[in-house]
This record gives structure tokens, sequence and C-alpha cells, in this order.
């Protein structure tokens, strides 16, 4: 017995002392490797990346919420990490434009952007990080706490302005942005929706069920489910700087009943621009008109839509009030108020039956599109990607699942044939290439709302972004008007044109039924908060006759092969230079 036992201990020795040895094997062989990939890194880092020795990407990487690779921001990675130009094999001239040839590149391009954003993902995590920080340290509570208040997203209690933060959203923040407008009163809720108002809300809440932390500033509260933390910013107004001054709409034909169609007047001797929009400001109108002394505030609707102008001379060619003609012709102007009747969103109630895609070339007006799309239907878009920002600013669906068949649609800039027939039908966005590459080349440099600076577009990054951009302009369409199963092709320039037709249009696509008011709301809140600010130069021309004669051939190519899909072709304005 004793001898059994001696002999399963000294069994038992030399399997511990055998799986110590296979430890030890693993761990050196895990760190050579690791010394071996980081030397890799570095070589590449320093000569650049050839295109032959793209990094296999797991096919499941592609088909789950991945941050997108055009939404990273880094000063130092230019066109040339995310193309390679230079390892490319050109084919002979008289081959190159043809649509095999851009969908072959289309492929090539594909596995370069995504070896791009890999080698990015590291770097921005810091600069985001920095970001959040600074919000911090500059975040003040300036305003009077009214206290907790009952809160309605359908039936809002503060009727004015609405901002999202779900990142970086501090009380300080939303005070400021409320003070700005005018505004005498600012509310949070969820920890990340500021509201503003000239209003108190009536129906007051418990205290304690104001309890949730706001996203961007620990130990604060900012409101809760369905509540309200509510502050009075009258005397920061004195101080804050105007960020938008009344925009005048135009002068147009008054309508028959004038106290009909508007549910506020004003009758006032010597009445200016500025004491009706205050007026109208004060009851929560989007629209302050005047006509002669009179001063109606409301809505567009179906009785007064906007949507024809008349010559301005008719209302005496003033835009002040006391010049302005009585009768027939009136003068309207836009207040800081938003106009507030197709705010409300959410997801879908059930999985949506038809997978639909919103695909567009980057810089094509995506994310406009997803505004109107959203604020039409009352639903949430979503995305094959997760852009930070777009998130941080009330685009929820950025967040959910891209099949998760809870939102209305799903933005993708992909455009390869699995891609492509994962979705039942797509509403295709084509924008000139000329505007497309502009934008997104400042997206790139400035962001969603800035201008690359002089010295970006006078680098050698711009030629090497057109050269290779510029083709999968075109590929993008090619392989979705080829693998596409049921398409709706919408023109950017005759969006932005014929808003309410072409938005009707892509409406009843995605097979949803909205109201007339509703698609006036929008067409009265058609920026929304991606219109690109800043400086711009004037007269501005970054192509060179060389690029100009590379994009128009490919405008032709696209243009050839709408028409033989039976599409209407290319806007006119599109070609050529």
């Amino acid at each position: 017995m004793a001898k059994a036992f001696f002999r399963l201990q000294k069994f038992l020795r030399r399997i511990q002392f055998l799986l110590f040895f296979l430890t030890a094997a693993y761990l050196m062989a895990g760190s050579l490797l690791l010394l071996q990939r980081t030397r890799l890194v570095l070589q590449q880092g320093s000569r650049g990346t050839p295109a032959n020795q793209a990094l296999p990407v797991p096919e499941e990487m592609g088909r789950v919420g991945i941050t997108e690779p055009r939404a990273l921001q880094s000063p130092r990675a230019g066109p040339r990490l995310l193309v390679g130009m230079e390892a490319l094999q050109e084919p002979a001239l008289d081959q190159r434009h043809s649509p095999h040839w851009l969908m072959s590149r289309n492929s090539e391009l594909r596995q370069l952007r995504r070896r791009w954003f890999h080698r990015l993902t590291r770097d921005q995590e810091p600069l985001q990080t920095a970001g959040l920080k600074a919000m911090k340290r500059t975040a003040e509570h300036k305003g009077t706490y009214m206290g907790c208040f009952t809160h309605d997203s359908r039936e809002r209690t503060l009727k004015g302005a609405v901002f999202y933060d779900l990142r970086k959203m501090t009380v300080g923040h939303c005070q400021e942005a409320c003070a700005e407008r005018a505004y005498s009163y600012a509310g949070l809720a969820y920890g990340a929706e500021c509201y503003c108002g000239n209003t108190l809300p009536a129906a007051a809440a418990q205290p304690q069920e104001c309890s949730s932390e706001c996203k961007g500033e620990k130990g604060s509260v900012c409101g809760g489910v369905n509540r309200l933390s509510v502050y009075s910013v009258e005397q920061l107004r004195a101080g804050a700087r105007p960020r938008r001054n009344v925009i005048y709409r135009g002068c147009f034909r008054a309508p028959e009943n004038l106290t009909d169609t508007f549910p506020a007047s004003l009758i006032q001797p010597n009445l200016t621009v500025e004491m009706c929009s205050e007026f109208c400001s004060k009851k929560e109108f989007p629209l302050a008109v005047i006509r002669g002394q009179e001063c109606y505030c409301g809505y567009p609707t179906r009785r007064f839509s906007l949507r024809e102008g008349t010559d301005g001379r008719r209302c005496s060619g003033s835009h002040n009030a006391s010049s302005a003609a009585g009768g027939d012709y009136c003068l309207v102007y836009q207040t800081p108020v938003q106009d507030t009747r197709c705010t409300d969103r959410k997801f879908l109630t059930t999985k949506s039956k038809v997978f639909v895609a919103l695909s567009s070339f980057p810089g094509a007006g995506n994310t406009w599109a997803r505004h109107l799309i959203e604020h039409a239907t009352g639903y949430y878009t979503g995305s094959y990607y997760f852009d930070g920002a777009l998130y941080n600013k009330g685009f929820k669906g950025e967040k959910d699942h891209w099949r998760s068949r809870r939102t209305i649609c799903v933005k993708t800039h992909e455009s390869g044939k699995t891609e492509i027939e994962m979705f039942d039908s797509a509403i295709l966005l084509i924008r000139n290439p000329y505007k497309s590459l502009m934008a997104e080349f400042n997206r790139k440099y400035a962001g969603h709302l800035g201008y690359a600076t002089d010295r970006n577009w006078k680098s050698k990054e711009w030629p090497d972004f057109v050269n290779s951009y510029a083709s999968w302009w075109a590929s993008h369409v090619l392989e979705w008007l080829k693998y596409g199963k049921r398409l709706l092709v919408v023109h950017y320039e005759d969006l932005k044109q014929s808003l309410i037709p072409k938005l009707k249009e892509m409406v009843e696509f995605l097979n949803v039924t909205v109201t007339e008011d509703r698609l006036l709301c929008v067409e009265n809140n058609r920026d929304g908060n991606f219109k690109r600010s800043g400086t711009k130069q004037k007269n501005f021309e970054p192509f060179t006759q060389e690029m100009k004669d590379l994009i128009n051939r490919y405008i032709l190519t696209v243009d050839e092969a709408l028409k033989g899909r039976n599409f209407s072709g290319l806007p006119r304005e599109y070609v050529p230079r």
C-alpha cells in the first residue's frame, strides 16, 4: 500500500514539473510574439504600411456597432495612412474609371480604411478624456435653483430650445446655452437633456424625484425620469453672448384671417421687430409675423406654410416693422424658440420587418438626412458604426446595435457586396462629388461643424485625399446599383431645394404616415445642430485641373450607370466643371 502511494506521489510531482515547464514556455512564446508585433508596428509607423499587407479583420468586427473610422480625428494621421497610394497598383490608363476597376479598387480601400481605424483607436481615447476633464473644470452653477418639476417629452413644459449631450452635460452648460438664447429658465432631465423656456412649469414634484446625476459632472443633479431640475437664468442673460439673433424669413402674402391662423397677437404703436420677436419668444412661438402695427405669433401650418415667398418690395423693401405694408402682405421672422411639434422621437415598439439602409458616401449629408427622417417619422435612425459625437448630441440610435431592427433605417457608408445584401432596401443618398469631398475633408480635420485650415488644403494630404476618395465616391454608387435589392435614389441637392416633396418620398419609402404639420415643423427645423459654422473662404477653389478631369470622368461613369438602371441621371450641376 505504501509502495503504491509512493509511486502516485512521484507521478504527481512529474506532472507538476511538466505543467510548470509548459506554462513557462507559453509565457516566453507570448513575450516573443508581443516584441515582434511591437517592432512591426514601429517599422510601419516610420515608413507606412504597404497596401498588400492588409491586417486581417475578423468578419464579426464589420457586423457589430464598431466606432466609425471616419469619426476618429487625429491631426497626425493623414490620408496617406488611410490609402497607401504609393502601393496601390495602377492599371493601364485606358482601363481606369471603368465600373469593374472602380469596384475592385473599392474592395482594396475598404481594407485600408479598416486598418487605419485600428491604428487610430488608441490615439483617440486620451483626447476624449482630456476634453471631459476640461468640461468639468469650466462647469459652474450660476442660476437660481427653482425646484424639481414633472416633465413630459411630448407635452413639454419648457417649450423653447432643446439640447442633448449624453456624455458631457452639466448644469452650467445648460444654463449658459439657454441664457445665450435669451430664455428665462433652464431645465435638465435624464442626466443629459437640456430644455429652455420662458414659463416656469406648473406641476411641482418631490425634490428626491430629481435624482439623475449629470453625465459630465459627478455630484450634480440633472433631473430624473420624467422630472426636470429647473434653474432661473435671467441674471445670466445680461452678460451672456447672444448666440442666435432673430432670422428674417421673408415677405409673404398674409392669410385671410390672421386671428384664426395665429394663436397670439399684439397691437402696438411704433412696433419694431425686436418688440414683436420678444413678445412671441415669451409666448414660446417660433414665428413672429408683422403687418403694420400688428404682431402675430404662431407656427408654419397648411394655412401659412412659408413655401411661397413674394417680392420683398411688396413689404416696402424693408425689415423695419414700421414700414411694413398693411393689408395683403406681412413680414415673417424666426424667433429663437424651437418648433417642438416634431422633436419627440422613440425606438420602434416592434422589430421592423424590412431592414432599410440609409447609404451614402461620407460627406454626402447622411447626418442631415437622419435628422430630417427622425423628426419627420418620430423614430430614431441607427448606424452601422458608433459615432460618439452624434450619440452625445441626441442620435440615440448610434448606440443601439445596428441589426436590432428597432430603428427606422440604418446609416452606412459600406459598399461591399456582403454588406449591401444584408439590407432589404435602401435610400441611396448622392451628393455632388466636389461638395462631398470638401465636406469630408473638413470633417476629418475640423470635426462635424468646422472648416479645415488653409494649411490643410495646401498640404500634400489634400491631393492624396482626392486621388483615393474620388474613386470611392463612384464605386459606392455603382456597387449599390448592382447589389441593392430595392433602391430609392435621392440627390442631396434636390432634397435641399425641394425639402417637403423629397422628404415625403423618403417617408413613404419607409412606410410611415406623417401629418402635413409635422413635415412643416421639420422644414422649420431643417438645419438641426450639425450645420457648419465659422469662417468659410469665399470663392475658394481647391481643385486643380488634373483633379477636375479625374472627378469628371467618375461623374460621367455614375451618370451612365444610373440611367442604365432607369433612374434619372445626376443633376446637371454635377457635370462637368
